[in-house]
């Protein structure tokens, strides 16, 4: 590989150039298509990984625990009850336990500090599966899934509506400005990313020619868009109590059919999933019973439309974390 890799951890995209970034991107198509052929690739054959899980995840587990059999790794996963991290051990001796155990871990949590300590302490590679600040295994996956669509992320316009403080829009904001993209921020201002990662990524976009935007008008953020994109209104781990609040301040930015028609006529939508586009998940049965709303941040017709990529998304998790896990174990002789 151009880029040493060897022996990082993958917390932050602002840990990782354009160049490394894109290294690993061809990378994750390159193993995708040889899933896709049916060759086998083992080239990590004998090494084991922990996933280290305090908040439950569909994508985020799978996707670690597929690609680390891919490459003939053994996997052992930890949910929130299984270990004593925190509770009887701090992070820190669990980190040294781990890692005379492992020769990787991954962590998905609340506090970006935790997978910080465990990679300070381990001594093996770390991989953020998610915390509070930052989803940097998700914004792989969808850049590579733009890509697709598009053959490039150079000057793609790219817009994200709704909560854009939380881990999806800090982590996509850092993305497309380390990359060269044009990213708007369609929110409330007062949830709009602080001005310390806003300042920090502009300084990025001057070197990659990116352009960064904040603002609350819908109708002008979604004009010509490429990418429509967007989260749950409330994420995991806040109280029910903010359901009220954050569904009267976002319902104005609810991607749906007339918003998309706003955009590019090649548009795509794009969500990290998982979405509450209907009332056939126990959240939205109760959004629908309390708020007399059958979608919460994208409609039904859009989710289900030819536009959606919701599902490329999905899959091209397990394909980009495989190429972290593999750049980062994987010495070059």
């Amino acid at each position: 590989m151009k880029q040493n890799f060897y022996g990082r951890s993958f917390l932050t995209l602002l840990d990782y150039s354009k160049d490394e970034i894109t290294e690993l991107l061809n990378l994750a198509a390159k193993l995708k298509a040889k899933k896709r052929a049916g060759v086998e690739c083992l080239p990590l054959k004998g090494k084991n990984v922990v996933l280290l899980f305090e908040k439950d995840s569909t994508r985020t587990r799978c996707a670690f625990q597929v690609g680390a059999n891919d490459l003939g790794m053994n996997v052992t996963y930890l949910g929130p009850t299984g270990s004593q991290m925190g509770k009887k051990e701090s992070i820190k001796d669990t980190a040294r336990v781990l890692g005379r155990m492992y020769d990787g871990i991954e962590y998905r949590g609340f506090k970006q500090e935790t997978v910080e300590i465990l990679a300070e302490y381990s001594g093996v590679p770390v991989w953020n599966g998610l915390t509070d600040l930052y989803h940097p295994t998700q914004i792989l996956a969808d850049f590579l899934t733009i890509i697709e669509k598009f053959g490039h992320l150079d000057g793609v316009n790219f817009t994200y509506f709704g909560d854009a403080r939380n881990n999806m829009g800090n982590s996509l904001m850092i993305g497309c400005a380390i990359m060269g993209m044009n990213f708007t921020a369609c929110a409330p201002k007062d949830l709009w990313p602080n001005q310390e990662l806003i300042d920090r990524c502009l300084e990025l976009a001057k070197e990659s020619n990116a352009t960064l935007k904040f603002t609350d008008d819908v109708i002008e953020s979604a004009t010509n868009a490429d990418v429509i994109y967007t989260d749950v209104w409330v994420s995991m781990g806040e109280p029910e109590s903010v359901w009220q609040e954050r569904i009267a301040k976002l319902a104005p930015y609810q991607v749906n059919k007339k918003l998309m028609s706003l955009a590019g006529e090649n548009a795509i939508f794009m969500h990290c999933l998982p979405a509450f586009h209907n009332t056939e998940t126990k959240v939205g049965e109760d959004i629908f019973n309390k708020f007399n709303m059958e979608a919460m941040e994208v409609t039904e017709d859009v989710f289900e439309s030819d536009q959606s990529v919701v599902f490329d998304e999905a899959e091209n998790r397990l394909h980009t974390i495989k190429a972290v896990m593999y750049a980062t174990m994987k010495e070059d002789k």
